[in-house]
């Protein structure tokens, strides 16, 4: 009788309960994916992951010209803006080509394995939450090169921005790759889905881990809003007596406004991304939800993607010169 009553403690039922697990998780995903996928189809939201394709394909092409750009010149790898570019333009380049592969998987409908939905869900996270972090650090380098001018080389030299950097991919990394670890190990390696999106990717961990995804990313909206704010008001207070903010078209100003409006179209999205979050946690599927993560996804997300190579790789003299001799020499290349 003791061992009747014991039974579901004993080691043999182990594998069992992990079964009956999987099996809950594995109806989960799939009846989460198909609410999904009727309710786009009901609402042709499909149609949306065209300017997405657009856009990708275009930053696919200039993102690495202008990597070039600054990699091949001694003269740009030495300066901390341009390193701080470059590591934006990587990131975004990561993002995008995961959002490229995913999107091609949900258009045509493809079995996706669950492990490499999980892959490209913690690759969207690592890369997104880089280059909002990347775009502050833009912002505290300005501020820096402001308040100390003498002292700036020293104090952010470009083995240092390198290093800083390492540390920014590492801590971006962590969690998001936990996060997979954590649903490989209670879930089917061979599972597939029909479509892969990072908020369902998230609805594994509904029952047991929702809170500590809403904490990590409301902690990080807080850090990085206390950043940015102390920056811009402490960078203001400095260069209010410069009379920057009296030239209406000083480089000055108009790099600090460039600052707030990528700032702003990079963190907006993770904002709107919380919500999404909260909105699942409360309504599973809903209508609502499918179209705000739709409108996010696939256009609110896209928008720094696509003007950041132009607002700060062709913006800078330095870059704009070097792209034009490279384009130089190719075209002298292919004429010869």
């Amino acid at each position: 009788a003791s061992l009747i009553t014991d039974g579901t403690n004993h080691p043999s039922s182990l594998p069992l309960r992990r079964k009956i697990t999987m099996t809950s998780s594995h109806a989960l995903i799939s009846n989460l994916t198909k609410d999904w996928i009727e309710i786009m189809e009901r609402w042709q939201l499909h149609l949306f992951w065209i300017p997405p394709a657009i856009i990708t394909f275009a930053t696919l092409i200039v993102n690495p010209a202008l990597l070039m750009c600054i990699f091949m010149s001694p003269a740009l790898r030495r300066e901390t803006r341009y390193l701080l570019v470059a590591n934006t333009l990587i990131a975004d380049i990561l993002f995008l080509f995961s959002k490229l592969v995913t999107m091609i998987g949900n258009t045509v409908r493809a079995e996706i394995p669950w492990f490499v939905c999980q892959l490209f869900t913690a690759l969207s996270v690592t890369t997104s939450s880089c280059t909002v972090i990347t775009v502050t650090l833009m912002v505290i380098d300005t501020f820096t090169a402001v308040r100390w001018p003498l002292q700036y080389h020293n104090l952010v030299s470009p083995a240092r921005t390198s290093g800083i950097l390492g540390v920014v991919w590492l801590m971006c990394t962590i969690y998001p790759v936990t996060l997979m670890m954590m649903a490989m190990k209670d879930e089917i390696p061979n599972n597939k889905v029909a479509l892969c999106l990072t908020l369902l990717s998230f609805g594994f961990f509904k029952a047991k881990n929702m809170r500590g995804i809403e904490m990590y990313f409301f902690v990080s909206a807080v850090i990085f809003t206390f950043l940015i704010c102390y920056c811009y008001i402490r960078l203001y207070m400095v260069t209010r007596t410069q009379g920057i903010w009296n030239r209406r078209f000083s480089r000055a100003r108009v790099t600090v406004l460039i600052h707030g409006v990528l700032l702003l179209l990079y963190f907006v999205p993770g904002l709107v991304f919380a919500s999404e979050i909260h909105i699942f946690k409360e309504k599973n599927i809903s209508q609502e939800l499918v179209w705000i993560s739709t409108v996010n996804a696939n256009v609110f997300m896209m928008l720094p993607r696509a003007f950041t190579p132009w607002l700060y790789g062709l913006r800078y003299r330095e870059i704009s010169e070097n792209l034009a001799l490279l384009r130089h020499r190719r075209r002298e290349s292919t004429v010869s």
